[in-house]
């Protein structure tokens, strides 16, 4: 598995003007060739994103492919027992090793300045961004290949179709004639499959699978809840906790949504629990950085958080008067709703009376990113 970003600019989903180049994580598997998973961001490479492109990979495709509209034979799934990475801080995180120990898959990491170790997810990366580069609003690999073509004034795809093309291309690359093997990627995928003695392994729960990847802290659960980054949490199954648990537990959290945490439970299951004030809209764990630092630098020592959300509020307000001026900000309301849409908890543990759990993110005034068509 590695990152690289990809050689073209993208635009945001609402003016469709151009934002930035997104960051693609690839996998291979080196007997087969075939491409496991990938995952499409905006955001740079973490433990979060490295989570995300596992859990494509090992997850059955078949939902996720009806989701997006795509009809191809994309069979490949299945828990991996050696995974191969490089030494980048994502991969080094607890969160990371943490979730492959509990999945039992071996972690091998390239020795240090040996980059020939890492040659079949080079030569794949390579491969798909030379397929990239017949896009409109490529970037091509260096300046002297660009020339004085417009990559800005040519880029027409957003993020999701972009990862449309990106798996079609999959298949197409899948069903081509692998120079080393003689056959197709996904004909030794099938092969090798008949030579298995066992099926492969697939996660326990697959709904909560990406949670064992997540970020954590040890915190306890005390009477008014679980307190992370000034937000406090709380459902109503924590009552037993207090009461029985005195030692802390892992806390996880999605970056890219902190309108839930996840409680690992002794049994090793886990607990979602929803911010206390279900009148608090989701953040991100980037907004909520940046209102912190802006509390900071107003002189504020001590952050509670109704100061933390009013800040976010303020800073939304403050994308949604620049968005149709600046390519920042279009790209940082892209990001939230990039982030919260995909981030979301497996389930949505709290719904408001009347209102239906696909709906619920819209009802909160102030989530910039959903109503700036209507508020311009």
């Amino acid at each position: 598995m590695d990152h690289t970003p990809a050689d073209i600019i993208i635009v945001d989903d609402h003016f469709r003007r151009p934002l930035c180049r997104p960051t693609l994580t690839l996998q291979i598997d080196i007997a087969t060739r075939v491409i496991p998973g990938f995952y499409v961001s905006l955001e740079h490479p973490s433990a979060t994103s490295v989570g995300m492109a596992l859990r494509h990979g090992i997850l059955p495709k078949a939902a996720w492919l009806q989701e997006r509209g795509i009809d191809i034979d994309y069979p490949v799934a299945g828990i991996l027992d050696i995974l191969h990475v490089d030494n980048a801080r994502e991969f080094h995180s607890r969160a990371f090793a943490r979730g492959c120990q509990q999945h039992g898959i071996d972690l091998h990491y390239r020795p240090k300045r040996t980059p020939h170790y890492g040659g079949h997810i080079e030569r794949l990366i390579g491969t798909m961004i030379g397929e990239i580069h017949l896009l409109p609003g490529t970037t091509f690999s260096s300046v002297a290949d660009k020339g004085d073509y417009d990559a800005e004034g040519q880029a027409c795809m957003t993020l999701g179709e972009f990862e449309r093309w990106l798996t079609l291309q999959v298949g197409v690359y899948h069903a081509d004639t692998h120079s080393e093997l003689g056959v197709p990627p996904i004909t030794a995928w099938q092969e090798m499959q008949g030579k298995r003695p066992l099926p492969f392994r697939l996660p326990v729960d697959r709904t909560q699978f990406l949670l064992d990847f997540l970020p954590f802290e040890m915190r306890k659960v005390r009477r008014e809840g679980i307190e992370l980054f000034h937000v406090f949490y709380w459902h109503g199954a924590l009552a037993g906790l207090v009461a029985n648990c005195a030692h802390k537990l892992p806390i996880k959290y999605n970056p890219l949504n902190l309108s839930a945490v996840y409680v690992e439970l002794p049994d090793k299951s886990h607990l979602t629990v929803p911010l206390r004030d279900h009148r608090r809209p989701p953040i991100t764990k980037f907004e909520h950085d940046a209102a912190l630092g802006a509390l900071r630098e107003h002189g504020r020592q001590s952050v509670d958080e109704q100061a933390l959300f009013d800040m976010v509020a303020k800073e939304r307000r403050i994308v949604l008067e620049a968005i149709e001026k600046t390519k920042t900000a279009r790209k940082s309301a892209q990001r939230i709703t990039n982030a919260l849409d995909i981030g979301g908890p497996p389930y949505v543990p709290f719904v408001a009376p009347g209102i239906a759990a696909g709906n619920l993110l819209e009802k909160f005034e102030d989530i910039v990113p959903f109503e700036i068509e209507e508020r311009l």
